[in-house]
C-alpha cells in the first residue's frame, strides 16, 4: 500500500488465532494505524487479501465486515447518555428493544458502569468514557475488535480480562512498549511498513531479532565489540575498554559472525537496569565488564544514578553506593543481559 511514491505498508503478512490479542507496536509513521484502517475497510489495499474466519473481506465496505473499532478520540456522541451511545450500533442493525436492553445491561455490568447508564458521557471520567467506547464496539458482537486508542493505565487489566472472557480476536495499535507488554498475547513490531518481528512479549523482550527491535524494546545502550563463534559459545575478545569472555547462550543472533580467530566486528545492546557496577579490573564469571570512569552522579532516593564514560560512549547505571565523579569503575553485564549482533556496515 502506498500514498503517491511513498510505501506505507510493504509485504505485511499477519495472522491471528481466534480470541488472540495482537498489539501492533511501532513509532509514528511506521504503518501500524494504516494497517488497522485497512483491516476495518477505511482504506483500500493495493494488493493482497484480508480474510476473517476464512471469509475474504478485502473488497467489502466497513459495515459489511463485522469488525468494530474503538477510536483514539472515542468518538462518543456528547448529547447522548451512556446507554444511548452503547446501543447506537444495535439500533442501526434494527435489534429489538428487549435485545438491546439485555445486551446493554450485561455490558454495563461487565465494564463496571452500573448505575451510569442514564448519565451523559460528558459527565464521565476519562477511564469511564473509554469503557463506554469499548462497550459500544462490543455491543454488536463483532468478530474482530480493533483498538486505535491508548488504553488508560487504570483500565488495561480490566479490558484484557473482558477480552479474554469474551474470546474476541483483538488488534491494538500502540507506540507504548509497556502497554503492549501488558495487553498482548503477541506483539508485532513494525518498521517502515514491514513487520520487523512478531512474537510473545517474552520472546520480543528477551530475544529481539535485530538491533532495531532491541533498541525499540529498551536495550538502547550499544557497545562495539569483536566476537566470534566457537562451537556452542560466543567468544568476545579482550578490547581496549572491555574484558574478554566466552558466553554459553544459543539465543544470540549470530548470522554473519564467523568462527575465525580474528573475530568479527559486532555490537552488544543492553538495558541500563540490567547493568551493575564493579571494580574495573575484577573478572566476574559470566559477565562482560566494561572499563570506564564516573562522569556524573545524581541521587534519586534510595539509590544513585551514575553516568559512566567508556571510551567515546556513556552509559547510565544505578547503584546504592555513594561513589565519586572521576572514580575508575567497571560496568558488569551478565551474558543474559546482552543482545549481540554483527555490526552494520557503514553506509
Amino acid at each position: 500500500m502506498c500514498y503517491g511514491a511513498h510505501w506505507v505498508l510493504d509485504g505485511v503478512s499477519l495472522s491471528a488465532e481466534g480470541g488472540e490479542f495482537i498489539a501492533l507496536l511501532g513509532s509514528s509513521g511506521c504503518g501500524k494505524t494504516t494497517l488497522l484502517r485497512a483491516i476495518c475497510g477505511f482504506v483500500a489495499v493495493a494488493s493482497g487479501a484480508i480474510s476473517v474466519g476464512g471469509r475474504d473481506i478485502t473488497r467489502l465496505s466497513p459495515d459489511k465486515r463485522n469488525i468494530a473499532m474503538v477510536f483514539q478520540s472515542y468518538a462518543l456522541w456528547p448529547h447522548m447518555t451512556v446507554t444511548q451511545n452503547m446501543a447506537y450500533g444495535l439500533k442501526l442493525r434494527r435489534a429489538s428493544r428487549t435485545e438491546i436492553a439485555a445486551r446493554i445491561a450485561a455490558l454495563l455490568t461487565m465494564l463496571r458502569l452500573e448505575g451510569l447508564g442514564e448519565r451523559k458521557v460528558t459527565a464521565l471520567s476519562g477511564g469511564q468514557r473509554q469503557r463506554v467506547a469499548l462497550g459500544r464496539a462490543l455491543a454488536i458482537n463483532p468478530q474482530i475488535l480493533l483498538l486505535d486508542a491508548r488504553i488508560r493505565e487504570e483500565v488495561r487489566h480490566e479490558i484484557k480480562t473482558v477480552q479474554q472472557n469474551l474470546g474476541i480476536t483483538t488488534v491494538h495499535v500502540t507506540h507504548d512498549r509497556q502497554e503492549a507488554m501488558v495487553m498482548a498475547d503477541r506483539i508485532a513490531i513494525l518498521d517502515a511498513g514491514r513487520v520487523a518481528q512478531i512474537g510473545t512479549p517474552e520472546e520480543i523482550y528477551n530475544r529481539p531479532n535485530s538491533p532495531f527491535v532491541a533498541d525499540f524494546m529498551g536495550a538502547t545502550n550499544v557497545v562495539p565489540l569483536t566476537m566470534r563463534r566457537a562451537e556452542e559459545q560466543i567468544v568476545i575478545a579482550e578490547g581496549r575498554y572491555n574484558c574478554g569472555i566466552a558466553i554459553d547462550q544459543p539465543g544470540f543472533v549470530t548470522d554473519g559472525i564467523g568462527q575465525t580467530s580474528a573475530g568479527t566486528s559486532a555490537v552488544a545492546h543492553f538495558r541500563s537496569e540490567q547493568a551493575g557496577l564493579c571494580p574495573p579490573d575484577q573478572p566476574l564469571d559470566g559477565c562482560l565488564v566494561l572499563r570506564g570512569r564516573i562522569t556524573q552522579a545524581s541521587y534519586l532516593g534510595g539509590f544513585y544514578r551514575y553516568a559512566v564514560g567508556v571510551g567515546p560512549h556513556q552509559y547510565l547505571v544505578d547503584d546504592q553506593r555513594r561513589l565519586s565523579i572521576g572514580d575508575a569503575i567497571g560496568i558488569a553485564l551478565p551474558g543474559s543481559a546482552l543482545h549481540l549482533y554483527p555490526a552494520q556496515p557503514v553506509q
